[in-house]
């Protein structure tokens, strides 16, 4: 039973990593989001307003999907905390978590390719 626990307490762990990661993001998101009102407010024309309204739906895209994959986490908590003890280790758990993992990279790739070019792009249009 002990060897469940830790086996959970690490599954538990990873979730909470990934929720705060999350969460940072989403804070991150709303800066970013600030930033290009303040470029937005400049009227500085269609090259610089184009490429920014982009910019935002992408944000919103992801918020969107941060939205999704916080759902997706609490749920999986959820099971993680209900698990019976006296069950036997399979790796169910573990492997029913590989899905979520492979799209947590997936997800924090795409974040910090958009960043960057977010990046590359207040650049230009700050001054």
């Amino acid at each position: 039973m002990e060897t469940k626990l830790i086996y959970l307490s690490d599954l538990e762990f990873n979730l909470r990593v990934w929720k705060r990661e999350l969460k940072f993001h989403k804070e991150e998101l709303k800066k970013f989001e600030k930033q290009l009102e303040d470029i937005a407010s400049r009227n500085l024309g269609i090259d610089a307003m184009a490429p920014l309204e982009g910019f935002q739906n992408k944000i919103i895209k992801e918020r969107e999907v941060i939205d999704n994959i916080m759902q997706r986490i609490r749920i999986k908590k959820r099971m993680v905390k209900r698990a019976d003890l006296h069950e036997e280790l399979d790796g169910r758990l573990q492997r029913d978590q590989e899905p979520l993992r492979d799209e947590m990279k997936t997800y924090v790739k795409l974040h910090y390719e958009l960043k960057e070019a977010l990046m590359d792009f207040l650049v230009r249009w700050i001054k």
